[in-house]
């Protein structure tokens, strides 16, 4: 009977959009193995969320990954010399901005990729977007389309299988639409930390271009902000 289950790799960073994407998963029969990365990040507020939504949605397995991604640096989110910018000005291109971490979701999806082979798990899923993003490159369609053919023509499976199947079901959506499509789904997102420099409880700084995404995205939605800002 089981023989048949569905099984994906989700990426959970435990902000709000990842936790949308395992609901997703979920919903679509997926037996869901979530992956979180201590990577070095300013803080571990988002990864205690991601244990928490992890079981709050019933993924079979959460598993924390340690990679120090600070031993390079060169983002505000991995190097204290670095300050986590306010929000932009609306209008303003400032191009990609201090917060990108160097090649972060194609060390991510690597990762994944050799988890979901171990697994037999031919679907990935990452809650990358292209509408309401922060200037991200490695969030773009091209990217995600890229990074599927490299990885069925670098792995086993690619090659004497069916191949992987890299899943961005929010890649098109606004901010506002994924917390619809969410909160329809039972996720709840006084569970997750979005924002890029909270304090040690986890509280919002209100301030950064994740809370500033984050919080017209729960106005525009016309949905109840439960995000705890300090």
């Amino acid at each position: 009977m089981s023989n048949h289950v569905k099984k994906a790799v989700v990426l959970l960073s435990g902000g709000l959009d990842s936790a949308t994407v395992l609901a997703m998963a979920q919903a679509e029969g997926f037996e869901c193995y979530a992956l979180s990365f201590d990577y070095g990040q300013r803080h571990h507020s988002e990864l205690q969320a991601a244990d928490r939504v992890a079981e709050s949605l019933g993924a079979k397995e959460h598993r924390l990954f340690d990679l120090n991604l600070r031993q390079f640096g060169g983002s505000a989110l991995t190097d204290d010399a670095i300050d986590v910018p306010d929000a932009a000005v609306d209008g303003e291109d400032n191009g990609i901005p201090v917060t990108y971490v160097p090649a972060r979701n194609t060390v991510f999806l690597s990762l994944a990729l050799a988890w979901a082979e171990v697994l037999g798990a031919m679907d990935i899923f990452i809650g990358v977007n292209s509408v309401d993003y922060s200037g991200y490159p490695d969030c773009r369609p091209e990217f995600i389309s890229a990074y599927q053919a490299m990885a069925n023509l670098a792995t086993k499976e690619g090659i004497e299988g069916d191949g992987f199947q890299i899943n961005t079901p929010l890649i098109s959506l606004t901010k506002a639409q994924i917390i619809q499509k969410g909160s329809a789904l039972g996720v709840d997102y006084g569970l997750t930390v979005s924002c890029y420099n909270p304090d040690d409880e986890g509280r919002a700084c209100g301030q950064c271009d994740s809370c500033a995404l984050r919080r017209a995205g729960f106005s525009s939605a016309k949905i109840e902000d439960p995000t705890r800002y300090r």
